[in-house]
C-alpha cells in the first residue's frame, strides 16, 4: 500500500515525510496507524481540529442531519442549517463580545478568506497597497502569499509578488524597539516610497513565523496606526482563533476591534473545510457574486460548527480548561528549556500553542523525529523550522497532555546532549 502513495502522489506532499506511517482511524487527541500503533496528537491538523478527532458531541450533530437528507451543497443558498448556526455565533460569540459583523461566506480554504479580505480592503478603500509583517502567513494563493513573508512558499508562486508593503512585526527588531514608530514614520513619509495601504493584515500569534506573540498594547497601537493613515485592520484569525490562544478569537485580550477578521480552520469544529470573512457591516460593498466560489455552501460545516459553539461556548467553562492546560503546558516547557537549553532554548507562544526555539532548524527535526519515534505526532516552526511547536486539541485530556510533553521531554533528553550549549 505504501508504494501508491511514491508512484502516484506529487512531491508537493510535506507532513507526509515526517510521520511516514499509513493512519486510519482517529478518536479525541489520537491517531492510530494501520498496525494499530497508537499516536498523542500534537499536530491536531494544523490547527483546524481544536475539539479532536470525531469529538462525539460535534459527530452526533453531524450523523442525525446526514440521516434526515439534509442539504449538503447549497451554494449561498439560504438554508435552515446556515440560518441556524449564524444565529449560534451571533448569540454567543459575537454579541457577548460586542462585536457587530456581517459574515461572508467564501470558498472553504482559509487563503480564500484571505484573498476575500484583501480584495475587500482594496475595493473599499481604492488602493492597491497592503500592510503585512514579517514572518506572517496567510496562505499560499497569489494574493494571500503575496502576504506571506516565508520564501520558501514565496518562491513557488512564478509570477512576481507586488502589492504589499512588510513592516517589522512586535519585537522583530528586539523588544526594546517601537516597530509601531517605524511604521508610522514609513507610511507617513511622502518619500519613504511607501504607498498609502488600503489595510493592514496580522496574525496576534504568528503561527507557521514561529509563535510570535502581539503583545496587547503593540495591536493597540496598531489599530490606532491604522485609524491614523485611514487604513483598514484585518486580523487573520485562522490558525489562533476559535480558542487556540484561551479566548475564542486572539485579540480580545487586546481590546481590539478589528475591521476585517478571516476565520477557518477550526470554524467548522469537526475538520471540514469551511472560511469566514467578518466585515464591519459598512465595508459590506461587494456586488452579488463578486467574490464567489462553488464549494462556499458546506452545510454540513454549519451544522458541525454550530454543535461546537453551543456545547463549548455558552460559558466560561472550556475557556478555563483551556487556560488550565496552558499553564501545564507553560510550566513544563519552561522546565524542559531550562533544563537541557540553558539560555540558548526559550519558550514561545501563547495558550495552546506554545513552544520551545531551540535556534537550530536541524536539532528540532531531530527532536520531533525522535518524538515521533515515541508515539507523538509535533512539527516545527519557524522561519529556520527551529520551534518545537505544541499544538494539541483544546479538549484534550490533562492525562494525555502531561503523556505528550513527557514524550517531548524525552526526545529533549535523548537528542540534546550539549548540542544547545554549543549552538551560537
Amino acid at each position: 500500500m505504501e508504494n501508491i502513495f511514491k508512484d502516484l502522489e506529487s512531491n508537493v506532499q510535506s507532513y507526509a515525510l515526517s510521520f511516514p506511517v499509513i493512519f486510519n482511524r482517529a478518536k479525541n487527541e489520537e491517531l492510530f496507524d494501520t498496525e494499530g500503533n497508537a499516536y498523542i496528537d500534537f499536530l491536531a491538523g494544523a490547527g483546524s481540529l481544536n475539539y479532536g478527532h470525531n469529538n462525539d458531541v460535534i459527530k452526533k450533530a453531524l450523523v442525525e442531519y446526514i440521516m434526515e437528507d439534509g442539504v449538503t451543497h447549497g451554494l449561498d443558498m439560504h438554508t435552515k442549517a446556515k440560518a441556524e448556526f449564524m444565529d449560534s455565533f451571533n448569540t454567543h460569540i459575537l454579541q457577548p463580545r460586542e462585536l457587530d459583523y456581517t459574515m461572508q461566506f467564501t470558498g472553504p480554504t482559509g487563503a480564500n478568506a484571505v484573498e476575500a479580505a484583501l480584495k475587500l480592503a482594496r475595493k473599499v478603500k481604492g488602493r492597491t497597497n497592503v500592510v503585512s509583517f514579517t514572518n506572517g502567513f496567510h496562505g499560499v494563493t497569489a494574493g494571500a502569499v503575496a502576504a506571506t513573508g516565508n520564501q520558501h512558499h514565496r518562491d513557488g508562486t512564478g509570477v512576481p509578488l507586488a502589492n504589499v508593503s512588510r513592516m517589522p512585526f512586535c519585537g522583530y527588531h528586539g523588544q526594546n524597539v517601537d516597530t509601531i514608530k517605524m511604521i508610522d514614520k514609513l507610511i507617513g513619509d511622502p518619500s519613504s516610497g511607501v504607498d498609502a495601504p488600503a489595510a493592514a493584515i496580522v496574525e496576534v500569534v504568528q503561527g507557521e513565523g514561529g509563535l510570535n506573540v502581539a503583545q496587547d498594547e503593540w495591536l493597540r497601537q496598531l489599530e490606532k496606526l491604522c485609524r491614523k493613515h485611514d487604513m483598514l485592520l484585518i486580523v487573520d484569525d485562522i490558525q489562533a482563533g476559535c480558542g487556540r490562544t484561551g479566548t475564542f478569537f486572539s485579540f480580545e485580550k487586546a481590546g481590539i476591534k478589528p475591521d476585517i477578521i478571516t476565520l477557518s480552520k477550526s470554524f467548522s469544529g469537526y475538520g471540514l473545510p469551511m472560511a469566514v470573512v467578518l466585515m464591519s457591516p459598512e465595508l459590506d460593498i461587494w456586488k452579488p457574486g463578486e467574490h464567489n466560489g462553488t464549494f462556499r455552501g458546506n452545510n454540513h460545516a454549519f451544522v458541525t460548527a454550530k454543535a461546537a459553539i453551543e456545547h463549548y461556548w455558552k460559558d466560561d467553562k472550556f475557556q478555563n480548561e483551556i487556560a488550565e492546560k496552558s499553564a501545564k503546558v507553560t510550566k513544563r516547557l519552561k522546565h524542559i528549556a531550562d533544563k537541557y537549553g540553558v539560555t540558548k532554548a526559550r519558550l514561545k507562544g501563547r495558550g495552546l500553542m506554545q513552544g520551545i526555539d531551540v535556534v537550530s532548524g536541524e536539532i528540532a527535526d531531530e527532536i520531533t523525529t525522535k518524538a515521533f519515534e515515541k508515539g507523538l505526532i509535533i512539527e516545527t516552526a519557524g522561519n529556520l523550522s527551529q520551534v518545537i511547536k505544541v499544538f494539541c486539541p483544546l479538549t484534550i485530556t490533562m492525562e494525555k497532555l502531561n503523556a505528550g510533553l513527557d514524550i517531548v521531554e524525552s526526545a529533549f533528553a535523548e537528542v540534546l546532549g550539549d548540542k544547545l550549549r554549543n549552538v551560537s
